[in-house]
């Protein structure tokens, strides 16, 4: 009796077992069962290290990297659509994200109400992991006797030909530039802000540089004496001891979000999920805020000693929809004024 009762015992556990082979080879890696996750993402390597591989340690997954440019991995989520082979993109602005709502999958993560308010996850899909700021970066050397602490400081004569920016057109940190001047100055559509650029750019002379980080470069290496800028990079400057100071301006620096989203259908959905309330907790925003110069969205989280705490900065919200509604006409006036100026 008892050798018959052992034998049905293993006959049923090998039955047990063949259905579980048979189930996983099917590829129905189902939600929760794997121990993968494939991430795309445009991110620097800095952010990557200081999140990914304390991720893969806390919860023994691990992550498939494909890293890219983010129009690129946006073009590939979207050819991949029916049939899905990533899990989450780690990246993009707000607007490509609200651009192509159908792509992802709703989910709002247990640690949204610890993110600072204005960057919580409000479309129901789309989690702001980090902040960057519109700043001015200056070089004390060639601004002697000048105190510039805002874009009224800019229109100053001294600094003709002085001012790196790269093309609004063809930048979106200084495109982020353009719309943050016109909010500090009486709005998107105002004539008082379009006033603004037009002197701006007048003193800018034509120089445009051909990438956003040229212009941080150029006034880093003494060349120009302040530049349309970003936080993230200028504040890396300040940590490796350049020759430069950071101006938040005090009419109010706009700070735009990176943010990540679960792919439709998502392999790895569980996994994904996992991947998205690790980002905005304590563990990873701490390290995002000390170890790196991203700003994090989390009320709670430490900065580094050069990286300003926001209760400090005079702030300004971005209104996305109107941004991304408008964006085409904003960028055809910035030409039209910058064509202007040139055939003078």
């Amino acid at each position: 009796m008892h050798k018959k009762l052992a034998t049905l015992m293993m006959a049923s556990t090998a039955l047990v077992a063949l259905a579980a082979c048979g189930s996983s080879s099917e590829g129905s890696k189902t939600s929760g069962e794997s121990d993968t996750l494939v991430i795309y993402s445009p991110n620097s390597e800095g952010l990557i290290n200081a999140t990914i591989p304390a991720f893969e340690e806390k919860y023994g997954i691990k992550v498939e990297l494909i890293q890219a440019g983010t129009g690129e991995l946006f073009k590939k989520v979207e050819s991949e659509a029916s049939k899905p082979i990533a899990d989450v993109i780690f990246g993009g602005s707000y607007t490509q994200h609200a651009q192509r709502p159908e792509l992802f999958e709703k989910y709002v993560s247990k640690e949204n109400d610890n993110v600072i308010a204005d960057y919580q996850n409000t479309t129901g899909y789309s989690t702001p992991y980090t902040l960057d700021g519109s700043v001015l970066v200056v070089n004390p050397d060639l601004t002697k006797g000048m105190d510039i602490k805002g874009y009224k400081d800019l229109l100053n004569p001294e600094l003709k030909g002085k001012i790196a920016t790269a093309d609004p057109a063809n930048s979106s940190s200084t495109f982020a530039q353009l719309t943050n001047m016109l909010q500090a100055n009486g709005g998107y559509d105002s004539e008082e802000g379009w006033t603004y650029v037009k002197d701006l750019f007048t003193l800018i002379d034509g120089k445009i540089n051909s990438s956003s980080s040229n212009v941080y470069k150029t006034v880093a290496d003494g060349e120009m004496a302040v530049g349309l800028s970003y936080e993230d990079p200028s504040v890396k400057l300040l940590n490796d001891g350049a020759n430069t100071e950071v101006a938040y301006p005090e009419e109010g620096s706009v700070f735009l979000s990176a943010s990540a989203a679960i792919i439709k259908d998502a392999p790895n959905e569980e996994n994904a999920k996992k991947f998205i309330d690790f980002i905005i907790s304590k563990e990873a925003q701490d390290a995002l805020g000390s170890e790196t110069t991203n700003r994090p969205v989390r009320k709670d989280a430490k900065v580094s000693e050069n990286m300003k705490s926001l209760d400090e900065i005079k702030t300004l919200v971005e209104d996305y929809d109107y941004v991304i509604e408008h964006k085409e006409e904003l960028v055809k006036h910035y030409n039209e004024i910058f064509v202007d100026l040139q055939s003078k």
